[in-house]
């Protein structure tokens, strides 16, 4: 762990994240645990072991197979946040045509830091990470009519909403309690949710993983967070 410190320490300049940088740190950050979040498969570099979780691809094998850094609090979440998504911006034109969304949003540091957050980012089957898209978080229950369903993986999605295994809920509740405390008024949490989420951090204490994790993003970053730092003091 101390040389992967060190490692990161020299090619991470505080404070200065994005999510092509992220993208280059994040496989060392997740060195001692590959495995990905929703369905605990494991990886090897960018390969996903389907069959260390049971998953069953629904569309896309090809991605399914792939590994992908999710965003576990969507971009597309608090991206509505920012004006340059919902409208772009005098800076957003490119050959005479203007331009909105997730990539004039990039050109807002604010956007840039909140997309390339480290503790927003875990590694996770392809497909899956497309299918959930923009899906908010929900306790739906056992799977049922209509629910689309993923084999051996018990994460499943219906009416645009997301379950992950029990394996995830913690992790999941712990990283939205943070974003939404980091970057207030940007709409992450709702009421609703913010009930189930401090049941699920009740229910899935944070793990030596997590915590792990946590020290490698601190130090290489200097970004803290409280609700990490807290939870892991109980371990």
């Amino acid at each position: 762990m101390k040389f992967i410190l060190l490692f990161l320490m020299s090619c991470s300049s505080h404070g200065s994240h994005n999510f092509s940088k992220a993208k280059k740190i994040l496989p060392l950050i997740f060195q001692k645990d590959q495995v990905t979040l929703y369905c605990g498969c494991e990886y090897t570099q960018k390969t996903i072991d389907l069959q260390s979780c049971g998953y069953r691809p629904q569309r896309d094998f090809k991605r399914a197979k792939r590994l992908e850094w999710e965003h576990v609090v969507p971009a597309h979440a608090f991206g509505q946040a920012f004006q340059e998504w919902r409208q772009g911006d005098v800076k957003c034109v490119k050959k005479g045509r203007k331009y909105k969304g997730r990539k004039c949003a990039r050109l807002n540091p604010d956007f840039a830091r909140m997309e390339g957050d480290l503790y927003n980012l875990y590694p996770e089957i392809g497909e899956l990470n497309g299918l959930r898209s923009n899906f908010s978080m929900a306790a739906l229950g056992p799977p049922g009519k209509g629910s689309m369903t993923f084999g051996d993986c018990k994460a499943h999605i219906l009416d645009r909403k997301f379950e992950p295994m029990d394996r995830a809920k913690g992790i999941v509740a712990r990283i939205y309690t943070y974003m939404d405390l980091t970057y207030p008024g940007r709409g992450i949490v709702s009421d609703k949710n913010k009930k189930l989420f401090e049941a699920w951090d009740k229910m899935f204490p944070a793990t030596k993983s997590e915590c792990e994790r946590m020290i490698l993003i601190r130090n290489a970053t200097g970004m803290l967070n409280p609700i990490l730092e807290k939870a892991c003091l109980k371990k």
